[in-house]
């Protein structure tokens, strides 16, 4: 059986990812898509050199590592094995090998044109993906055997076998895709939580010593400041101009003391029910002046009628933080546009702006602790806001582009048209 001899392909497609996981994850060239191409190109020639002879055709899974290479590796690691395969080929030479050749390109073709928007689907979506396009090589087989079969003639009954052969070598082809698709949707999983857990011990050894240092930095600070506010009322002769400078300043460091108070532990004094809607026209009118200043038109839509449960205040801190960066991050002329919409059992808040945008590198870096775009900043602002908002069950996410701006969207849990009540 065509299927028996084709299993051991199977376990050379599943090899690359078994490789990787097991030498090469923890490495700096973990996620070079050069080291990627290598690993399937290495397991698309095996699987060649391995081809079982049957029907007068040769038969091996070379398609699955190309798939997988352009699919997961983008389009340098697809290159990379499509140019294997093809030298590889051409090598062995044939009566077919023009037809070959072809087909070796078309089936490259769907795996091409979906590289780049694949990275985008979650994983689920992923793994179907690929299976799917696992198929395409195998109608790829079925067109260039007709074409053949066109140019040089073949029995009926031998052709109707080829095609079933095809048939067979396509599902296990889509099965060896789907079952390597799988393996890597848990290395890249493994990954990602790797990095979530380190992220989060940093965040709370920072939280941890941030919360230790406000708390001692604050008792002084409040001695100072009650001193200076007794100088100032005995000041009637206002031989101490400086007082209410030093006293606003104090009053600055008493804001940044409690952001890192609030980036440790956000704590929620009053949970209440409320208009969702109502907290962000309040934050838009209280921010409006500051967007008139800088010369940036404040837009909002706000129309849906969305509840929440939780410390109003805490949540309001939070809006006024990542508008106000919007602003700020935004030139004379342009808009930042804050929209509420409802999205299943959640609220979708959006705060696009048409500022000068971020780099990958740049949105990769938001959210960490005292990291910041501006000349002028601790970075606290949006690490604070997004603590807030993670706390409340919800969920924050970033996308930007150079020079076009900045979408900074804000997942809640709400509830829809029925005021919550205590």
């Amino acid at each position: 059986m065509l299927i028996e001899k084709l299993l051991l392909h199977v376990l050379i497609v599943l090899a690359p990812i078994l490789s990787y996981s097991f030498f090469f994850e923890k490495k700096q060239v973990s996620t070079s898509p050069y080291l990627y191409g290598t690993l399937q190109s290495i397991s698309a020639t095996l699987c060649i050199l391995f081809a079982f002879y049957e029907g007068d055709l040769y038969w091996d899974l070379r398609f699955a590592p190309l798939v997988l290479a352009f699919l997961y590796g983008g389009r340098i690691a697809g290159g990379m094995v499509l140019g294997t395969i093809l030298i590889v080929r051409a090598a062995m030479g044939g009566d077919a090998v023009v037809f070959a050749l072809a087909g070796v390109v078309l089936a490259a073709v769907i795996p091409f044109l979906f590289s780049k928007k694949f990275s985008v689907f979650h994983a689920g979506k992923r793994v179907k993906a690929a299976m799917l396009m696992g198929f395409w090589p195998s109608f790829v087989q079925i067109a260039i055997l007709i074409s053949y079969t066109f140019f040089y003639g073949t029995a009926d009954g031998d052709f109707m076998t080829t095609i079933s052969h095809v048939l067979s070598f396509g599902i296990l082809q889509v099965i060896g895709v789907g079952t390597a698709s799988k393996l890597n949707e848990l290395v890249i999983e493994r990954s990602l939580m790797k990095q979530e857990i380190e992220k989060a011990e940093k965040l709370n050894t920072m939280g941890e010593l941030a919360a230790s240092i406000a708390h001692e930095v604050r008792n002084p600070l409040t001695v100072v400041k009650g001193f200076l506010q007794l100088m100032q009322q005995d000041d009637k002769d206002n031989n101490h101009p400086y007082i209410p400078l030093v006293l606003s300043e104090l009053g600055r460091a008493e804001v940044i003391i409690s952001d890192y108070l609030n980036f440790a532990k956000p704590e929620f004094k009053k949970l209440e029910g409320f208009s969702l809607s109502q907290v962000l026209s309040d934050v838009v009118m209280l921010l409006n002046a500051l967007a008139l200043k800088q010369g940036v038109e404040l837009k909002s839509d706000l129309k849906p009628s969305l509840f929440l449960f939780t410390d109003r205040n805490q949540l309001k801190q939070a809006f006024v933080n990542i508008i106000k960066n919007a602003i700020e991050a935004t030139p004379s002329g342009g808009t930042v546009t804050v929209s509420l919409a409802l999205s299943g059992n959640q609220a979708l808040i959006t705060v696009a702006d048409t500022g000068k945008g971020m780099t990958e590198e740049q949105l990769s870096r938001i959210g960490t602790l005292f990291y910041t775009t501006k000349d002028k900043g601790t970075g606290l602002g949006t690490t604070v806001s997004v603590r807030i908002i993670e706390s409340m069950q919800g969920k924050v996410s970033f996308k930007s582009e150079v020079g076009k701006g900045t979408e900074v969207t804000l997942r809640l849990p709400a509830v829809q048209n029925v005021e919550i009540s205590l």
